[in-house]
């Protein structure tokens, strides 16, 4: 498992750059990871799947609405990410009223994701592999903070406490 003060690993994820709609004009863009971060301040908060319970009653609703006060605390973007694919987390985003607020990354084959060591078998509940439920703060590429939430549970990859954590 990646550890704080390690550097992202090299890899790439998803992104549905463009409002969704039905036919999607565009497909999905890869993203470098390490590209994408270098020089910023970057608030990542994964979690195990798009349009489930916690995750869209909570978690990523909290982020949604904590975004202004996370960017007045030099944060300069905040990732949305998930092991499903580009599409089903543009619609989520979509749907939470994300654009603008929090990029929606996906992770469809979980590659990035066990690159993190953030992976989480579901297998035995129908889910596949999924990424834990976490948050992080990245620096021009290295992990400075990482909360993850023990099983089951949700509290300390919250926009609140990402929000404490840079003072605020």
């Amino acid at each position: 498992m990646i550890q704080e003060g390690e550097q992202l690993p090299e890899g790439k994820v998803w992104e549905l750059p463009v409002e969704w709609s039905v036919g999607c004009p565009s497909g999905p863009e890869p993203i470098s990871v390490r590209d994408a971060v270098r020089g910023k301040r970057v608030v990542i908060f994964g979690l195990p799947g798009a349009y489930t319970r916690t995750c869209s009653a909570k978690h990523l609703p909290g982020y949604v609405a904590l975004a202004d006060r996370l960017r007045a605390r030099g944060v300069d973007e905040i990732w949305c990410f998930s092991v499903n694919d580009a599409m089903v987390m543009a619609a989520w985003g979509k749907d939470n009223d994300a654009g603008g607020r929090v990029r929606m990354i996906g992770d469809g084959s979980a590659e990035y994701t066990r690159a993190l060591g953030l992976d989480l078998d579901l297998t035995a509940r129908g889910m596949g592999v999924r990424c834990q439920r976490f948050s992080m703060l990245v620096e021009d590429g290295k992990l400075v903070r990482l909360n993850l939430e023990p099983g089951g549970q949700y509290g300390v990859s919250s926009a609140e406490t990402m929000l404490e954590q840079l003072g605020g």
